[in-house]
């Protein structure tokens, strides 16, 4: 996909999904909340995980630092589009800082590094009690509205979240960036050799996945209205982005969007028919389609449009 057609997605998803607002009903709304979320986490980890080829498990820190980032600034009084947005910043910051060191590392390595700082960002909320809350959680604000409106509200947020990730996935696999992760993917250390900046491209990947987990971590909270760091940190939010990207085919710009759709529909279709082996029975069908689909919904359609 160019970028001027992930933009055009991208602008017709929003559409599309304000256009539905206006008539769908809360649960609806939630779910189409959740299936936007899981879109812009997807999009998200596709930059430095597909893109570049680095297996980040960093997602779940970026989100639950997000959601306190945003949980905090609501409590002090910014309207919600500022918390959003400084949940955004936090994030990418502590991604360029803490990126700057764990991306020395490759492979397993990497993949390692980037699980600890979802540890280690848990443990300093857990134990940040004066600031957090710690254990007992920390309650946000809650909007003056009604249940419809609210959700309303949230889906249009994670909406527009979810369009901005995949324009800006489009808009990276279409620049000089984009080049250099894929060639840092392909063999970075010959990227090197070629006068690719590897550690800088692979920040600045890193940087942006980061900034657009913040912000969905936020808008998370902000719906739920009160956090504890057992939730935001969930190991499952950092499993779920990768799983969602290689079912679609990673580091491509609408892989990740497919993936995501699907994970979402087969993970409702269970939950609702299998409540008590929920867990279970979703690891199985997601490692069937992955053992059907090892090059992702896209990959499988490219080889089928090739000429014998």
């Amino acid at each position: 996909m160019s970028p001027r057609l992930g933009w055009l997605a991208a602008c017709g998803a929003v559409i599309v999904c304000l256009a539905l607002i206006a008539f769908a009903d809360p649960y609806t709304l939630r779910l189409g909340a959740v299936m936007a979320m899981s879109i812009a986490l997807a999009s998200g980890w596709n930059l430095i995980g597909g893109m570049a080829g680095y297996p980040s498990f960093a997602s779940a820190g970026f989100f639950g630092l997000g959601a306190y980032a945003g949980a905090l600034a609501q409590t002090e009084g910014a309207p919600l589009p500022l918390a959003w947005l400084a949940a955004s910043l936090a994030a990418a910051l502590v991604a360029l800082g803490v990126g700057w060191v764990v991306l020395r590392l490759r492979g397993h390595y990497f993949a390692i590094a980037s699980l600890t700082i979802v540890v280690l960002l848990r443990e300093a909320a857990t134990n940040w009690t004066d600031l957090t809350g710690g254990g007992m959680g920390l309650n946000l604000p809650v909007l003056q509205s009604g249940i419809l409106a609210q959700a309303r509200l949230f889906f249009a947020a994670q909406a527009i979240l979810a369009a901005i990730a995949v324009g800006a996935s489009a808009a990276v696999a279409g620049s000089r960036l984009g080049f250099a992760l894929r060639c840092i993917r392909q063999n970075e250390t010959a990227a090197g050799m070629l006068g690719l900046d590897a550690r800088r491209a692979k920040s600045v990947a890193f940087a942006l996945s980061a900034a657009i987990a913040g912000p969905a971590g936020a808008i998370y909270a902000s719906s739920v209205f009160y956090i504890e760091p057992g939730d935001v940190f969930d190991v499952l939010l950092t499993i779920k982005p990768v799983i969602m990207a290689m079912l679609g085919g990673a580091g491509t710009v609408i892989g990740p969007v497919l993936g995501a759709v699907l994970f979402v529909v087969v993970d409702e279709t269970v939950w609702r028919q299998l409540v008590s082996f929920h867990a279970g029975v979703l690891g199985v069908l997601v490692v069937a389609l992955a053992l059907a689909l090892p090059e992702g919904v896209v990959g499988r359609v490219r080889r089928m449009r090739r000429p014998a």
